[in-house]
């Protein structure tokens, strides 16, 4: 049995389906091009207002708010247009709360640094949070700051609020507001609870948070996160049972939260140096996985009451896991 066949009898269990980038917003076209700042051409991008009720779309940028000046959540940068909005926004800083690995050269190659601190779709605790909140303060003072996670509307968002919140900025309530024109939707409860019970931080408690920030948290090992995939999908089943809502004798299992673990997990996976290297049908069982397991999260977050449908795409995630299980099992 080679690795491969090792690493494939893990499984990935269920999951669930591809993602939506939300409603329709209004879109900024990216005023400057890699060819025009080749030839010497340096326009700039209008960032979203700081009181803006609506996210905003650019040129490889997606739901992009402001929570303070200075100081914006949005979605992971798409390639070169992506790194040059923000480049044309002002962006000096880039703070990741995702879990995927950021661009850095791309980053550094439209003058830009990266300073990646993943949190859960349950939120984040103490420690992680004045790590944000430090991280942030020290990097405001080089210039603005942009703070992503996938699609910017659940995880960036409460980062973002409870920093805010944390910085005297603003309110929990005010911040909570901020979260919902973000589209974080009501089930990420974590989330929601981290802004909600923030409070202000004084300048000594931060400046004892030690200031030396990765670039780059390297993901899960591939085995590791197969496993962790097997026990998120025993608490899908356990969300299944309860009507797909939390069970009443384990409420921190969060819908919404669960499906979207999953989904990450297996968007890392998908990108891991073993399923490029095996490639074939591999590769295509973990992408198609990936897209299962997005579009669970997408219902579920959307508020998604047909049980019935929620089963139907979970099974479709199951089978995912099955036909990994028959084709590269020994």
């Amino acid at each position: 049995m080679n690795t491969l066949q090792r690493i494939a009898i893990l499984s990935f269990a269920g999951l669930g389906l591809a993602a939506c980038r939300g409603e329709n917003k209004s879109t900024h076209a990216v005023q400057e091009s890699s060819t025009a700042r080749a030839a010497g051409i340096d326009r700039t991008v209008q960032p979203p207002a700081v009181g803006g009720t609506a996210p905003v779309d650019y040129a490889g940028l997606h739901n992009v708010v402001a929570y303070h000046e200075g100081y914006y959540s949005g979605s992971v940068p798409e390639g070169d247009e992506g790194f040059e909005t923000l480049r044309a926004m002002g962006i000096k800083t880039i703070i990741s709360v995702d879990g995927a690995a950021p661009d850095l050269a791309m980053a550094r190659s439209h003058g830009m640094r990266y300073i990646h601190l993943p949190i859960g779709y349950n939120g984040f605790d103490e420690k992680r949070k004045l790590e944000l909140t430090r991280a942030t303060r020290d990097a405001l003072a080089q210039g603005p700051v942009y703070i992503h996670c996938h699609h910017g509307k659940h995880r960036s968002a409460g980062a973002a609020g409870a920093v805010a919140v944390s910085l005297g900025w603003s309110t929990p309530e005010q911040m909570v507001e901020r979260m919902k024109v973000s589209g974080t939707a009501p089930g990420y409860k974590g989330l929601y609870a981290c802004t909600s019970g923030a409070s202000p931080v004084s300048s000594e408690m931060l400046d004892a948070v030690s200031a030396n920030f990765p670039e780059s948290t390297p993901p899960h090992g591939f085995v590791k996160a197969m496993v962790e995939i097997d026990e998120v999908h025993e608490r899908l089943k356990l969300v299944e049972k309860a009507g797909w809502k939390s069970p009443a004798n384990q409420p921190d299992l969060v819908p919404a939260a669960e499906a979207g673990q999953m989904s990450d997990l297996l968007r890392h996976l998908k990108d891991d140096k073993v399923t490029t290297d095996a490639g074939g049908d591999f590769a295509k069982i973990m992408a198609d996985s990936e897209r299962y397991a997005q579009a669970l999260e997408d219902m579920l977050a959307a508020g998604e009451q047909d049980t019935a449908k929620l089963s139907g795409q979970f099974k479709l995630l199951a089978a995912s896991c099955k036909d990994c299980h028959v084709r590269f099992r020994d």
